[in-house]
């Protein structure tokens, strides 16, 4: 799958200004009407280590209101974490009804780190695909809106970014041992998320190939679809005016006359 994505797509830094602050509005109202329809969202974003998973999180919490989100950064089991069944620290992180719950890497680490580096056995990864496909159909039987991201970038695009960190006081600590002993086994990697994407995309909780060797172009489509999902899940259109609003164009046009 991975090998159809088209990742010469790209925006111009003015197209991307005006398309951002458009999508941001967008999302705050909708965010709002998350709150008020009392309906759950999970957004999980997955991808290659540096593909801009933490700078598209960022442009979508900044559009919304801090009390209506949680962000959960993903990172090895710890504490009562990795005493539990894999499933049971992201059970215990779903949003509640109105709440918002954003997952910085996901449950879909059993399918690709834990297979990778055999933290897990082969038949437990293999039976986590149907696993995941029951968890994500029950939540969205309850009601949750489910986003699923696959931030998608070339190798060359991550050994650019990879050194412009190292090279950057600012944000070398971004740079890890680890990040540059998993680009050696890229193509283990690559199996294994074309795998994951082949399996777990479903028709109610199918997964969005991000083209990301363009940032710009990433953070668009990302809050693009999440306005477009939103939109359509809550029956609500941010781009209509509110009654207050056209009443308020009322008053102001009788006053000029």
């Amino acid at each position: 799958m991975l090998t159809t994505v088209d990742l010469t797509r790209s925006l111009d830094t003015e197209t991307y200004k005006r398309l951002l602050i458009h999508y941001q509005v967008a999302l705050g109202m909708l965010a709002y009407q998350v709150y008020v329809q009392q309906r759950p969202v999970a957004i999980v974003f997955e991808g290659w280590d540096a593909a801009g998973k933490g700078g598209a999180i960022r442009r979508v919490t900044e559009a919304i209101d801090p009390r209506g989100f949680v962000v959960y950064p993903i990172a090895k089991p710890q504490g009562d974490d990795a005493t539990h069944h894999y499933l049971w620290r992201f059970w215990r992180r779903l949003p509640e009804k109105g709440q918002i719950a954003i997952f910085d890497r996901s449950w879909y680490g059993r399918v690709m780190v834990e297979r990778i580096e055999g933290f897990c056995t082969e038949a437990e990864w293999k039976r986590a695909y149907r696993e995941i496909n029951y968890f994500e159909r029950q939540l969205v039987d309850f009601g949750t809106v489910l986003f699923k991201f696959w931030l998608h970038i070339s190798k060359e695009e991550q050994l650019a970014r990879f050194e412009s960190r190292s090279g950057d006081k600012l944000r070398e600590w971004k740079l890890t041992d680890e990040d540059w002993r998993n680009r050696e086994k890229w193509v283990l990697y690559e199996e294994a998320v074309n795998e994951m994407l082949l399996k777990t995309s479903t028709i109610s909780a199918p997964w969005t190939i991000v083209e990301g060797d363009s940032k710009l172009y990433a953070r668009i489509k990302i809050t693009k679809t999440l306005v477009d999902k939103l939109s359509q899940e809550l029956d609500y259109d941010p781009f209509q005016p509110t009654a207050a609003a056209v009443e308020a164009e009322k008053r102001k046009k009788k006053k000029k006359k």
